[in-house]
């Protein structure tokens, strides 16, 4: 049987990131399986919308409130009959029309894939750059450095084996399930797949972030004194990274193609 896909987008009173997502959904060359959306609003505007716009057959709403991103996220896929299954948020969107041809082929050419992942556009400091390179297990240390839970996509059986998102967690849950499936088999396209919204939760939060990706560490791994220094050179680049010279020399590390490093 060919693979089929699941894009779950969870929102929280942004109806207007949602319809970028929507459309950006809507202009596969090839449509998904399914499209669950998963409202935590304390407003009407996302329901509103969802009743007063017609709608593709293979959009879903789920309208209630959650405890949090782990628990909405968790809502989307115990309701996923997808194959596959991707996490998209509201105001992200898919870079190119053809990012799901891409994906069902990979899985089509290999039944062993379990997960892939991709490039994404970003920005940081201040212009946008392109990010994203092989996952690398041996260097889980540096937190989700080098991919983001938006291009990933993943085997619902994955889920099923290894469990859903910890609710306990806040921000850092997509890391805490790549450790996870961290032996499975996965390929990296070299192919920008998303782009990143700017301000979503993970990027205005990074000391909180960041001390998430420290408690998940030592669940799996122990104490781990790479991390440790890692969460230091982290923090200082976020606070460089703010100031205008930070800025500047960031723009310099982008010329000099580093901004992956």
């Amino acid at each position: 049987m060919s693979p089929t896909l699941s894009v779950i987008t969870i929102c929280f009173n942004n109806p207007e990131d949602l319809i970028n997502t929507c459309r950006s959904v809507d202009m596969q060359a090839s449509e998904p399986f399914e499209h669950i959306i998963v409202n935590g609003s304390t407003t009407n505007d996302i329901a509103q919308w969802h009743q007063s716009v017609s709608q593709p057959a293979y959009r879903k709403f789920i309208h209630e409130r959650d405890k949090g991103i782990s628990d909405a996220f968790n809502k989307g896929i115990a309701q996923a009959s997808g194959s596959i299954i991707v996490l998209l948020n509201s105001a992200d969107q898919f870079a190119t029309p053809d990012v799901l041809d891409t994906v069902i082929r990979e899985f089509e050419k290999d039944p062993e894939l379990k997960w892939l992942h991709g490039k994404y556009q970003f920005e940081r400091g201040g212009i946008w750059v392109e990010l994203g390179k092989t996952f690398d297990p041996k260097l889980l240390y540096r937190g989700m450095r080098a991919i983001c839970h938006q291009t990933m996509f993943v085997k619902k059986e994955l889920y099923d084996r290894y469990g859903l998102y910890d609710t306990d967690l806040k921000l850092a849950m997509d890391f805490d399930f790549l450790i996870r499936i961290r032996a499975e088999k996965f390929v990296f396209l070299r192919k920008v797949m998303v782009v990143f919204a700017p301000g979503g939760a993970s990027a205005s939060n990074v000391s909180k972030g960041l001390n998430e990706n420290t408690q998940i560490i030592r669940k799996h791994f122990g104490f781990s004194i790479k991390h440790q220094l890692w969460k230091v050179r982290i923090a200082v680049l976020s606070t460089v990274l703010s100031s205008p010279f930070g800025k500047m020399l960031y723009k310099i590390k982008v010329k000099m193609g580093l901004e992956n490093m």
